[in-house]
């Protein structure tokens, strides 16, 4: 069995654990399926793994936080983050793990000229690749962002986009793999977050999102689910 790092970057606030629970939960629930052993590190909080190769594959999870803010913790983080790809070990990046990929190898992530990112948005697969089957050409997927990648580090390519996020999924080489979106997040618990970030976001950009909840994403979030365990297992 493929055991993964799951590095957390954040906790969910205690008010909406009764949703799903923590990160750690939604990820283990998401990935279920695909005998994947996921060990939480908390990176939010200073932990990390003493060495690269000391698990087979890498999943890191979103934040509140941003990528450039000036904490320790992110820094460390993203100096494990390129141990990583010199040691040749597989990594998916969720929102916030997404844009820290870029960062890390020198992207640029910076706040979204077109504001917030939230609810259900269609993801196009510019670059359809074999470990992507089966699976939709144009997954609708949850979002809940603020920054996203604006330029993509040496080497990235993008594969897929969305109306409001160019960058919605990046590849550095064969190994390292970006999703600006959160297929771990389940509509009950963005519909949470919306009435938690309510006076955070634009109020007509909440009352569009909440609109489009009930728009199916949940097969689609499967589909990326397989994905995400096939490039885990490279």
């Amino acid at each position: 069995m493929t055991r993964v790092g799951l590095l957390e970057c954040d906790h969910v606030d205690e008010g909406l654990r009764s949703v799903d629970g923590d990160y750690r939960d939604m990820f283990t629930h998401l990935m279920a399926p695909h005998r994947l052993e996921l060990v939480p590190v908390d990176a939010r909080n200073g932990e990390l793994p003493e060495t690269a190769s000391d698990f087979d594959a890498y999943l890191i999870t979103g934040s509140r936080a941003s990528v450039y803010d000036d904490e320790p913790w992110i820094d460390d983080l993203s100096a494990f983050v390129r141990d990583v790809a010199d040691a040749g070990a597989p990594l998916v990046g969720i929102c916030f793990g997404h844009q820290l990929l870029a960062h890390a190898l020198g992207g640029e992530v910076r706040k979204a000229e077109t504001g917030w990112g939230v609810g259900p948005h269609e993801v196009t697969i510019e670059a359809p690749e074999p470990w992507m089957e089966p699976g939709p050409l144009r997954p609708r997927l949850q979002y809940m962002h603020q920054d996203q990648v604006v330029r993509l580090p040496e080497g990235g390519q993008v594969i897929g986009a969305s109306d409001h996020c160019p960058v919605a999924m990046l590849r550095v080489g064969d190994r390292l793999l970006g999703i600006q979106a959160h297929p771990e997040f389940s509509t009950a618990f963005v519909e949470a977050l919306l009435d938690a970030r309510v006076d955070r976001i634009e109020a007509d950009r909440v009352a569009a999102a909440r609109r489009d909840l009930g728009t199916p994403t949940d097969a689609d979030a499967l589909a990326v689910a397989s994905w995400m365990a096939a490039w885990l297992r490279r």
